[in-house]
């Protein structure tokens, strides 16, 4: 009997092993490199080892089960996302806690109201954007979770401060709440808002900036066309490594309707170039919420504004990195806009920035600016 135990123990091992092998050959035969890949220095080796590393199968499985206790067992997922209810993920950056937080709040909003001075010697008006976070718009989704002390009222604390810094910051929060009646502001497994959130706060912007200023040039009108509905797999999903073993088990996709905006005069014409703006009054800076094409935010600006705009945000930065470079570029030293719109949301304002790629004598100054403006006010009150 132990005989015939052993051997059946063999004859499944050797099997297993048999095919992991025959599922690793997949590695072999996909693997393809460039041709001026180099053989004697060793790096045709070294693609091939990641190649096989990446698809090996033992890898893959251990991967996919860890996950899968993790996800059925505990509810949770790798550091990045916090499990909701419903299939609901959210950005773990909305609940943890931040090392030193309140002293980074109060440099970011010192950085906050120099970016405002540095733009006003220029005579730029800035709007901020302040996004509001997604678990603040749909509490009923997240859970068992519970943000920390600093991040429960932080929205509201960020536009107070900038309030009375005096830059225009509409309240952004009111009118995506109000909206979730039309459809979902924000995706389900991702951290961005839909192209209808996209499209509400870009309508609220609009009205601030026409009670603030008169922008300059001509109305332009402004056509955005729907297209069909696609399934989404939000940037959130990575953190949970199901796929491909286990992916039925994992939230279902976002349904997502692309919406792109462009010109009245270039819909008809079909000609980008013949109807582009020589002065372009606004500039967006932002991050991903801006950046990505797929939530349509700059075209529902445009149209909400009546004015073509410069795009300058960028995707991964967060918002303090895009503006600063901004605030150094040619384009802002040789032709200033009339407004910028700076997209800034909430959970970063806590958060620390890597600003080594930018003079730390021009940061301090910024910083310190906006801090004897504040002295000055203080003063000039007494």
């Amino acid at each position: 009997m132990n005989r015939t135990l052993n051997l059946l123990y063999i004859v499944l091992f050797c099997g297993l092993l048999l095919a992991l092998s025959l599922w690793s050959m997949r590695a072999v035969f996909g693997f393809s490199v460039a041709r001026e890949t180099s053989v004697l220095d060793g790096k045709l080796a070294l693609a091939f080892e990641k190649n096989y590393d990446a698809q090996f199968p033992v890898k893959q499985l251990g991967t996919n089960l860890w996950a899968l206790l993790d996800y059925k067992l505990f509810g949770e997922g790798r550091q990045g996302v916090v499990i909701g209810q419903d299939g609901w993920l959210f950005s773990d950056e909305e609940f943890d806690p931040v090392a030193d937080g309140s002293k980074q709040m109060r440099d970011n909003l010192a950085l906050i109201q120099g970016v405002r001075d540095e733009l006003a010697r220029h005579d730029v008006q800035l709007v901020l954007a302040i996004v509001p976070a997604k678990s603040r718009l749909y509490p009923e989704h997240v859970g068992e979770a519970v943000p920390t002390a600093l991040r429960q009222d932080l929205y509201e604390r960020f536009r107070g401060a900038a309030r009375k810094a005096g830059i225009i910051a509409p309240d952004l929060l009111v009118s995506l709440e109000a909206a979730k009646d039309q459809g979902q502001v924000f995706l389900r497994t991702d951290t961005h808002w839909t192209p209808l959130g996209a499209e509400v706060v870009a309508g609220n912007l609009g009205k601030a900036v026409g009670q603030a200023m008169e922008l300059r040039g001509n109305p332009q009108q402004y056509v955005t066309e729907t297209q069909g509905v696609d399934a989404y797999k939000g940037d959130l999903t990575r953190f949970l490594p199901l796929d491909p073993l286990f992916e039925n088990l994992m939230p279902a996709p976002d349904q997502l309707q692309q919406r792109t905006t462009r010109s009245a005069d270039e819909a008809a014409s079909g000609d980008d170039a013949l109807f582009a703006e020589s002065e372009v009054p606004v500039v967006l800076v932002g991050t991903s919420y801006s950046a990505n094409d797929k939530w349509n935010f700059a075209g529902a600006l445009r149209q909400s504004l009546q004015r073509d705009l410069a795009n300058h945000a960028e995707d991964g930065h967060g918002p303090i990195l895009p503006m600063l470079k901004y605030l150094k570029s040619d384009e802002f030293k040789d032709a200033a806009p009339q407004l910028v719109i700076w997209e800034f949301p909430e959970r970063y304002l806590p958060m620390p920035s890597d600003l080594s790629d930018f003079d730390p004598e021009w940061v301090a100054g910024l910083r310190k600016g906006s801090v004897d403006d504040q002295r000055l006010a203080s003063r000039s009150a007494n």
